[in-house]
């Protein structure tokens, strides 16, 4: 779980925990209540299972997990724990494709997830994940420092960084101060961070001041959030890394919408719940906590209510919601699940008003 957020739940379940005592018992209406139950509802033996293409989504199962586990649902996120472990190879590496390659972001991602939920990333499934990961991390200019997949394709990128510094940081690893400066470097000086590397991987800049703001270097919400959230785990962070977060949350305070609302990258300018989610998560971790608390209060206009079996859910915005009102579909349900994961822990801030 991560410290600072976990400090924000607890304090929500106090003040949750004092409500009921003064109420009786806990209303079915307690947002973060049902949407925890939901959620839960989507695991099937620990994983979301895609019904609409018929696959396991580890990827997707990881992210409710981590919701869960922030909510404090440790049990039913070592269940998620435990899947993942048993699918490791699965999620990380194309062996299911026979083939040798080995993906970075899945690897990192897995890794906090491991560490999250209290295992031992470098013995997860009986996979080393901590050396996995730092073999996927350069260690030459002009790219030394930047995470890629083993293979004839990299899809690695900036959010897969992000969890990368994370994962090694906590872990001890070596490269964890190369994989912090590349991340660092994917900043750009408005404060934002961008969601894609450089494509040329022997072009001398590999910065995001580097790129060009309408195309490579366009402002990235969810990875900005996620930047912050990454670094704020670290329990010695440098002057770089600190001036690094101050400037992503100031950015973050900038382009929050006067509803409380978060759009998020070039495909997704509009606000929705996911980019509102995670940026809420951002600040209320670095303690701002009255905008997150604007950004919560947003997100609970998105939650499904009135709907047997889908009240709880977080809708993406609200033309989403209201294709719920007669359920949600086999075809929508990936949406919900994706948006209610990013989304829910952000809800205790519905509770938390101020706390800078």
């Amino acid at each position: 779980m991560k410290k600072h957020l976990s400090s924000a739940v607890a304090l929500a379940v106090s003040v949750a925990a004092t409500l009921t005592l003064s109420a009786g018992p806990a209303s079915a209406g307690d947002p973060v209540d049902q949407t925890e139950r939901w959620l839960a509802k989507q695991l099937d033996g620990g994983l979301v299972h895609n019904d609409q293409f018929d696959f396991d989504d580890y990827g997707l199962s990881i992210d409710v997990g981590l919701a869960l586990q922030e909510l404090g649902q440790t049990r039913t996120a070592k269940t998620v724990r435990k899947a993942i472990a048993k699918n490791v190879d699965s999620y990380t590496t194309g062996a299911d494709f026979g083939s040798s390659d080995i993906y970075a972001n899945a690897t990192a991602k897995a890794a906090v997830f491991a560490q999250a939920t209290g295992a031992d990333p470098a013995s997860f499934g009986g996979v080393d994940l901590v050396k996995r990961l730092s073999k996927r991390v350069a260690g030459s200019a002009p790219v030394n420092g930047r995470i890629q997949d083993k293979g004839a394709s990299d899809f690695a990128n900036v959010i897969g960084q992000a969890y990368a510094v994370q994962a090694l940081t906590e872990a001890g690893a070596k490269k964890a101060g190369k994989a912090t400066t590349f991340l660092l470097s994917q900043q750009c000086k408005a404060g934002y961070f961008r969601l894609n590397f450089t494509e040329d991987k022997t072009a001398a800049d590999q910065t995001c001041d580097g790129g060009k703001r309408k195309t490579t270097s366009a402002p990235d919400t969810d990875t900005t959030a996620l930047a912050v959230l990454a670094l704020l785990e670290d329990p010695t962070p440098t002057k770089p890394v600190r001036a690094a977060v101050s400037r992503a949350l100031a950015w973050l305070t900038k382009t929050q919408g006067t509803n409380g609302s978060f759009g998020g990258g070039p495909s997704t300018e509009t606000p929705n719940a996911n980019s509102t989610g995670l940026a809420a998560s951002a600040l209320g971790a670095a303690g701002a906590c009255d905008k997150a608390n604007r950004a919560a209060k947003w997100l609970s206009r998105l939650t499904v209510s009135g709907v047997s079996g889908e009240n709880g859910a977080i809708a993406y915005d609200k033309a989403a919601k209201a294709t719920a009102k007669d359920g949600i579909s086999v075809e929508e349900r990936d949406q919900f699940i994706r948006s209610t994961a990013q989304a829910a822990p952000a809800l205790v801030y519905v509770i938390i008003d101020g706390c800078d």
